[in-house]
């Protein structure tokens, strides 16, 4: 008879490490082929650099194609993959860099958040970056903002065009105000609308106040622009309106990066053109309107943008909604006995349906100041000089080349046009031929020097970044561990607050980052 032996089972091992199941995230932004051919190349990288790591358990691969990377909700392979995460399904994510994650600073933060919450984990490649490390944030928060410039700087070329056309006077208002209308890019009057601009101003003159006046007209049925009723801002803003005198004023407000809308008090540049349409108003009884609005301002207390109460405290005029773009004003709260200062949004205070941005405590924002300083000053060495090399060789590299080559192109057209004048000089050339030679070479001159002037302008927006990050160098490397606000730090450094929610707000840096802190 044969023996039987008996083998026990395998059992697992009590004390073996179970291995780190890992994923990739692979991006590019066209669909072209030589794009698509990037992605097969990023893929077939990624499965062989997971499966190489004994440690690790390859997961799979997530990637999206002819996607920008603007918006997280567009990307399908992003979403299957925070999914998965959502599931339990992987504890490591490795990407390419920051910009192939996101080029959306709120998103790739409420992402890698999230995913920590998860206790899921990203490795940024490029950047060298583990999200489970203490500093991982801030590094994070310095990189996505720089990485959402660059996504930005597309839409600042669009920018500069609009620029050009408000400086040659050849912008085009698309939607123009109440009594006129657009027709073959012109402004002309709508003379059933005309009839209600010239009440509304002679109803002023008469002493009536705007909501008195937009009383009326909503008594009378007589339809706003927008159809939504006349109210005092409404006709404030038409009382205000230069274009009804015939004279434009061009970029009187202006998009932030963030793409809030701000009045120009001063920041950009406006231009003025003189008889641009057929006017409603004369220029006489404009002016006279200005002035008795300002005076019922003075009666009333509201005497605009004095002195006197501007830069009071450090916030005043720096805190925006990211909501509505609105900045936001200091009020004295109550709870229970004990009063407190806080900043109110004021499209809030003003009617919350158009805005639901909730008051911030003005100790919670110097709180979080001091907390983001402390950061600074403990991550100087792998942030802010990295940052710094980073914009000195951008501004010494990529513009400085361009525009040394637009300068040859530019010493090339004035060296062909004195061969013009030699030829014309001699006979060899006919007046006309000269003519429309020169004009050619002069059109093309100026649009040289267009792109130079631009091209030095960003050179120097390097530059004075530059000298931003530096300027914040030497303050952290005199200064030791914040313990309370320092109204003058803030006030060198800081350009502006956004408040994204009561939980986080961000500290817009004169160096052109964007630092979120949570609350």
């Amino acid at each position: 008879m044969r023996k039987i032996t008996k083998i026990e089972a395998n059992r697992p091992d009590p004390f073996s490490v179970p291995k780190m199941r890992v994923a990739a995230y692979c991006r590019v932004s066209t669909d072209s082929d030589e794009q698509l051919e990037s992605l097969q190349a990023q893929k077939s990288h990624y499965e062989n650099y997971i499966k190489a790591n004994s440690e690790w358990e390859y997961v799979g691969i997530y990637y999206d194609e002819g996607i920008s990377g603007t918006k997280k909700e567009n990307r399908q392979g992003l979403q299957r993959m925070m999914s998965d995460c959502e599931n339990k399904k992987i504890d490591l994510i490795v990407t390419k860099s920051i910009s192939r994650f996101a080029r959306n600073t709120t998103d790739c933060l409420e992402m890698v958040r999230r995913l920590i919450e998860l206790g899921v984990f990203i490795y940024f490649e490029k950047e060298n970056i583990n999200t489970k490390s203490m500093e991982s944030e801030l590094m994070l928060s310095v990189l996505s903002s720089l990485a959402e410039s660059e996504s930005i700087s597309i839409s600042e070329n669009n920018k500069w065009a609009i620029q050009k056309r408000f400086q040659n006077g050849t912008f085009k208002i698309s939607y123009p105000p109440y009594g006129y209308e657009n027709i073959d890019g012109k402004m002309v009057i709508n003379h059933e609308q005309a009839k209600i601009v010239k009440y509304i101003f002679s109803e002023a003159l008469a002493g009536k106040g705007t909501q008195k006046i937009a009383d009326d007209l909503n008594n009378k049925r007589i339809p706003s622009k927008r159809r939504a009723g006349w109210t005092a801002t409404t006709i404030r803003g038409i009382l205000k309106n230069e274009k009804y005198t015939g004279d434009v004023i061009l970029q009187k407000t202006y998009t932030d990066s963030k793409f809030n809308r701000h009045i120009n008090n001063g920041e950009k540049n406006k231009y003025f053109i003189q008889d641009h349409h057929e006017p409603i108003i004369s220029h006489k009884e404009f002016e006279t309107v200005s002035r008795v609005i300002e005076q019922r301002a003075k009666e009333k207390g509201i005497e605009q943008r004095n002195s006197k109460y501007q830069n009071r405290y450090p916030f005043t005029s720096k805190i925006i909604c990211s909501e509505c773009g609105s900045t936001f004003k200091r009020r004295i709260h109550s709870s229970g006995k004990r009063k407190y200062v806080a900043w109110c949004c004021t499209k809030h205070l003003e009617d919350i349906s158009e805005c639901s941005m909730k008051f911030i405590r003005d100790e919670d924002i110097k709180m979080v100041f001091v907390t983001m300083i402390n950061k600074l000053i403990f991550g100087k060495d792998f942030i802010l000089k990295p940052l710094l090399e980073g914009l000195r060789l951008m501004s010494k590299s990529d513009n400085i080349s361009k525009i040394e080559a637009l300068e040859k192109e530019i010493d090339d057209n004035t060296s062909q046009k004195e061969l013009l004048v030699k030829l014309m000089a001699k006979g060899y050339l006919e007046p006309a031929l000269y003519n429309r030679e020169k004009n050619e070479l002069l059109m093309k001159k100026e649009k040289l020097t267009e792109q130079r002037d631009a091209l030095i302008d960003d050179l120097n927006s390097e530059l004075s970044k530059g000298q931003e990050v530096n300027n914040l160098i030497k303050y952290v490397n005199k200064a030791g561990s914040l313990k309370e606000f320092d109204d003058e730090a803030f006030d060198n450094h800081v350009e502006e607050i956004i408040v994204f929610s009561r939980q986080e707000i961000g500290f817009v840096l004169k160096s052109g980052i964007t630092l979120r802190e949570r609350m």
